[in-house]
């Protein structure tokens, strides 16, 4: 259990987080028919040399694939990225369906409820694929000063997890239907906090079992997490780093280092940038000095 004055600076570290207003994107473009599948677009607000595109970067939000958590809240994030250059992608896909008895945010409206599932098999992945799937035909239109083959995926906490499995879906098992013939056109995957050893985050309980609730429970689990665990889907060949705050009590830093050892023992080097006195959500607050080191990480993997 944290200490009084950790929680308290893990609260102060989520208000400030959460303190910045939405930003609207550039444009908005469908890759379905349902309202969640879509993608917000951020032109570069900063200017480029004459003739040199922007580097495409790919956000997943977070919030444990829960319905409350939509894109809006990673919108100042996407924002910082684009003054910092980049072109940016942030992708909404489907989240867990509330229980009976909630409201919209997940609290309890008439009757008792134990919080909204995380995730929904199989919407939420069928919708990253589809939403990278698109991308190539649809930045072309909403962003033409990108350079699709500068791409580098980003996510946060849950958004982290799903940012891993994109990029390693040429390594899924060859049954499955999200499985690609080769790996992805990326420049790499930056996953912050992220859920990023299934094993490891159940095992410390990380926002509640979202990842078993992601799968359906106890009685898929095991079947379905060679599928949709990213450390058991190694090698990638893909450039990755993880960046992990050391006082982070929602995604543990053990979880990170899980995939970590798991990547070693499969024959890959994964990068973990470690941040001393920085817990979750720093690293997607444009006002926090970590959000700075997301951005030089992106930046060195991009260019």
């Amino acid at each position: 259990m944290p200490d009084d004055s950790a929680a308290a600076r893990a609260a102060a570290e989520e208000e400030s987080a959460f303190s910045h207003p939405p930003v609207d994107p550039d444009v908005s473009s469908a890759y379905g028919d349902h309202p969640d599948q879509v993608i917000d677009f951020y032109a570069p607000r900063s200017e480029l040399p004459a003739g040199v595109p922007a580097p495409l970067v790919v956000v997943l939000h977070g919030g444990a694939w829960r319905a409350p958590y939509d894109r809006r809240h990673i919108t100042p994030f996407a924002d910082y990225l684009a003054r910092r250059g980049f072109a940016v992608a942030n992708v909404e896909y489907r989240r867990g369906a509330l229980l009976p008895g909630q409201d919209a945010s997940g609290g309890p409206a008439g009757g008792p409820a134990s919080g909204p599932v995380a995730g929904r098999w199989p919407d939420t992945f069928d919708d990253v694929a589809a939403a990278l799937d698109a991308l190539p035909g649809l930045v072309r239109d909403a962003l033409p000063q990108a350079d699709p083959r500068r791409t580098v995926i980003t996510g946060h906490s849950a958004g982290g997890h799903l940012a891993l499995w994109a990029a390693a879906r040429h390594v899924l098992p060859p049954d499955s239907g999200w499985r690609v013939d080769r790996p992805p056109p990326l420049r790499g995957v930056v996953a912050l906090a992220p859920i990023a050893d299934f094993t490891m985050a159940e095992k410390l309980g990380v926002c509640g079992g979202a990842s078993l609730q992601l799968l359906g429970g106890e009685d898929h689990f095991a079947s379905r997490q060679p599928y949709a665990d990213p450390a058991l889907l190694l090698p990638t060949g893909i450039a990755t780093t993880l960046v992990q705050g050391r006082t982070d009590d929602v995604v543990p830093q053990a979880v990170a280092e899980a995939y970590a050892d798991a990547a070693a023992k499969a024959g890959e080097v994964v990068g973990v940038t470690l941040l001393e006195d920085v817990g979750h959500f720093p690293l997607i607050d444009p006002a926090a000095d970590a959000c700075a080191v997301v951005a030089e990480e992106i930046a060195q993997l991009a260019w």
